[in-house]
């Protein structure tokens, strides 16, 4: 039977470790062969860079091929095809889809349809699990663990679907969490209540100020122009917090601060430069964390 990876929580605790174990035995050695004569589609209906590329860069380094796009304006969708149709047809010619959609709910209505393996490589506002994966891998490759933290998620947590999955995937560790937003922008009451029904305890506030010091991890994300119903709402919070590197006195010396990218204002370059910015790095995790996945769901790995 085929295994997606739609939400985070398609992975027990136990397969999240699993991947990141792989993922570091593909840092050390990334060069690998066994894939050879499989075929992977990209299918990228929405525009990315870190996210195509690395996967695309991932089929490669395990020796198999990419067919795809980068986005729909070429395809059947433009004649008026559906998803699910798409889906049906390119599961004929390949292996794994590897799919970002716009529409929440699209990567799991194409796994319905298709007869190989889907990955969610991010779905409208809702997830994005590969990208908390890396995410994962950057934490415990900067903290040495995952237990007994302090994370504090910055920015646009309503429409984040990086901070969804990241919080989902948290609440299975030893774990304390901060979400750091404004009113509008507060993490969705659905995920709050995943943590509550978990017992997982976290706090909500709108000062960016007010957990600097005693944080493990600061997560920045970008306020999102395109999840915005309206140009006038975005512009009112697009620079709710930007933080520089004068703020970052007194923080905990092994502090990292992440970010999923593309970053605008909410992280002034003169951060890049000290000890806590990890998000480069972080970045760069991902091509090995989605060859691990890839053969995970191939079932090599």
């Amino acid at each position: 039977m085929k295994k997606n990876l739609i939400s985070i929580n398609d992975f027990s605790k136990e397969e999240i470790l699993h991947i990141l174990d792989v993922a570091q035995e593909f840092e050390a050695a990334r060069e690998q062969d066994f894939l050879r004569g499989k075929v992977v589609a990209c299918l990228f209906f929405e525009p990315s860079t870190r996210t195509r590329l690395s996967f695309e860069a991932a089929v490669n380094r395990l020796g198999a091929r990419v067919i795809g796009f980068p986005d729909d304006r070429n395809t059947s969708v433009t004649k008026g095809e559906t998803l699910e149709d798409t889906i049906r047809i390119i599961s004929n010619y390949v292996d794994m889809i590897v799919m970002r959609h716009p529409m929440g709910g699209a990567a799991s209505l194409a796994a319905e349809y298709a007869s190989v393996p889907v990955v969610n490589a991010g779905d409208g506002a809702k997830e994005h699990p590969t990208q908390t994966l890396l995410d994962l891998y950057a934490i415990r490759k900067t903290q040495g663990s995952l237990d007994g933290l302090k994370v504090n998620m910055v920015g646009d947590l309503k429409y984040s679907r990086t901070t969804h999955s990241l919080l989902q995937a948290l609440s299975l560790f030893d774990t304390r969490m901060v979400f750091t937003a404004p009113e509008e922008l507060r993490t969705p009451k659905e995920y709050l209540e995943i943590l509550d029904a978990k017992g997982i305890p976290y706090e909500e506030t709108s000062s960016l100020e007010d957990h600097l010091q005693d944080c493990d991890i600061l997560y920045m994300t970008r306020v999102q122009q395109e999840r915005f119903p309206s140009v006038e709402q975005y512009r009112a919070l697009k620079d709710s917090y930007i933080l520089s590197a004068g703020m970052l006195k007194g923080v905990k010396p092994g502090m990292k601060i992440l970010h999923p990218l593309p970053r605008v204002n909410e992280i002034s370059t003169d951060v890049d430069s000290t000890p806590h910015a990890y998000y480069f790095q972080q970045a760069g995790g991902g091509m090995y964390v989605r060859m691990a996945v890839i053969a995970y769901l191939l079932g090599y790995r």
